[in-house]
């Protein structure tokens, strides 16, 4: 067996799978959510606490280390894991989701993208070359190859383009991943497929990718503002399009309700911001849908977030504390709620991954939606 990377499916139930990715940094149970860390932290925890909710991976961010404190810098200083003190295995956005939502700070051509630094104007340049030197030089376990995010609402040829540019620039990443041979010895690559909403063209996306050959397979460019449903609509065919046997990574996505819908549809890994922003901003999961605790009515409610939550802030602190945490700005309201949240969202794979495994995913999945409302 490869201890670099593999990919193995324990059991299926519908087209929900779960299974295990091996690697050196240790195994990542699946489905997966992945908390983001994009600059090197998940705000407002430390790496013990979100290991703690049983998170096996944690995601970080090309574009943004790029700019501070620098991918030469974190080598020079022992690498990402080192740096933030979290040995366990790390993916890498590879900056392709800056090129959409930065678009107005960028300008593209074939070669790569230059990005006008949102922090202090100065240029740099992206290119999947570069941006695979950056992932190595952080130390990244799965590195994403580079792409361009299609933006919500491209016309066919727009998507038609705009993919086309990802597929080239996915054969450029993968030889830009193996030409640091000591990093491709440990590490993993992922090839991410484009196309919008369109079948047909993400069809030959997963063509192309199958082609060059990727150790996971990412669909990309969703949760850019289309709406569930047509996010779901995608997802009833998008996964199938993709090698079986490996890793499929629904980037940026989302809410309790979305991975429900994704793992049923074959879906094996996620990440998004949600739960740590929300957290954040006062805002809780639970598992019947999503509180804000500024309300004035939690003032006096001495329950915890979620009753039925086993983690240390349920189970230790109330809504009543939480609310003048958080109405009062208090550091402390946004390291409980986002600590609320990851651990929340960790439950609910570790939940889908026990019900996929005993053959009763419809009855959870029905279960869940029975009582969570979403907004």
């Amino acid at each position: 067996m490869d201890d670099r990377f593999s990919f193995s499916i324990a059991a299926t139930d519908g087209k929900a799978r779960t299974g295990k990715i091996a690697m050196q940094r240790g195994d990542i149970r699946t489905p997966a959510f992945m908390p983001v860390g994009t600059a090197a932290t998940v705000k407002a925890m430390k790496p013990e606490t979100v290991r703690a909710t049983g998170a096996d991976i944690i995601l970080g961010n090309t574009y943004h280390l790029m700019l501070r404190p620098g991918a030469e810098r974190v080598a020079k200083l022992g690498g990402l894991h080192k740096f933030m003190n979290w040995e366990r295995p790390i993916l890498t956005d590879s900056g392709g989701y800056q090129v959409m939502s930065l678009s107005d700070l960028t300008k593209m051509s074939e070669n790569g993208v230059e990005f006008q630094s949102h922090l202090d104007g100065s240029l740099h340049m992206l290119t999947p070359e570069r941006s695979m030197e950056i992932q190595r030089l952080l130390g990244s376990d799965i590195v994403m190859a580079f792409d361009e995010c299609t933006k919500n609402g491209a016309t066919r040829k727009e998507a038609v383009l705009s993919m086309e540019r990802s597929m080239r620039w996915a054969k450029r990443s993968r030889d830009g991943f193996d030409s640091g041979k000591d990093h491709a010895k440990k590490a993993a690559l992922f090839g991410i497929q484009q196309g919008s909403l369109d079948k047909d063209i993400r069809a030959a996306s997963a063509e192309a990718l199958i082609e060059i050959g990727f150790d996971g397979y990412a669909i990309g460019g969703l949760a850019v503002g289309e709406g569930q449903e047509a996010m779901f609509d995608v997802l009833d065919y998008a996964p199938d399009q993709l090698p079986t046997d490996k890793p499929r990574y629904l980037m940026g996505v989302g809410k309790p309700d979305d991975l429900v819908g994704a793992v049923e549809r074959g879906v094996d890994m996620f990440d998004c911001v949600l739960p740590s922003r929300s957290g954040r901003n006062g805002q809780a999961f639970t598992e019947t849908g999503p509180i804000n605790i500024r309300n004035a009515k939690f003032a006096e409610d001495l329950e915890p977030l979620d009753a039925s939550c086993a983690c240390p802030v349920c189970q230790t602190y109330s809504r009543a504390y939480l609310h003048h945490l958080i109405r009062s700005k208090e550091i402390l309201g946004a390291m409980l709620m986002t600590e609320h949240n990851i651990a929340f969202y960790q439950s609910l794979m570790a939940g889908m991954r026990g019900a996929i495994a005993g053959g009763v995913f419809a009855a959870f999945a029905s279960n869940f939606r029975g009582k969570y409302l979403p907004q």
